[in-house]
């Protein structure tokens, strides 16, 4: 049974009929055509399908797309507007912290959140912010490096 919903995508209003069934990760990629969360485990647990929902990262893998009903989604893309870099993104590309980048949006995602909350985080802060996204490629210390410079807005 399908079930209309209306949400704020990287605010832009979006309405669209869903199966009940669907995940907020699935209705992304397979029905909007959003790209950026990954599908990792698809259990919750690596943090690569990381999406904003009314502000908080979340692991869209573990929301039905129902539940986001009237509310505010914010992917990968929110986070560019006209295409453009974040600050953040830009400094991530600096200190070459990411290989792969298949984790590399739901990273930039919970550390977005943190940085909404406390723009000036400690290292053990940022290292908590990224507790739930996995990384296996880089080792962490260029993302918690990245992000550290990011805080302090050196080059």
């Amino acid at each position: 049974m399908k079930k209309h919903i209306d949400l704020i995508l990287n605010g832009e209003k979006r309405s669209v009929d869903v199966p009940s069934s669907l995940t907020l990760l699935e209705m992304l990629r397979e029905t909007l055509g959003i790209m950026s969360p990954k599908c990792g485990c698809d259990r919750g647990d690596c943090g690569s399908c990381t999406v904003m929902l009314d502000g908080r990262a979340v692991r869209s893998c573990l929301v039905l797309a129902v539940e986001v009903d009237g509310r505010e989604v914010k992917t990968l893309e929110g986070l560019m507007p006209g295409g453009e870099l974040s600050a953040l993104q830009k400094r991530f590309l600096r200190h070459n912290s990411f290989q792969c980048g298949f984790c590399t949006p739901g990273i930039i995602l919970s550390v977005s959140e943190l940085l909404e909350k406390n723009p000036h985080p400690d290292q053990d802060e940022i290292k908590e912010a990224l507790s739930g996204n996995l990384c296996r490629c880089t080792g962490y210390i260029p993302i918690i490096e990245a992000v550290a410079a990011h805080t302090k807005r050196e080059k």
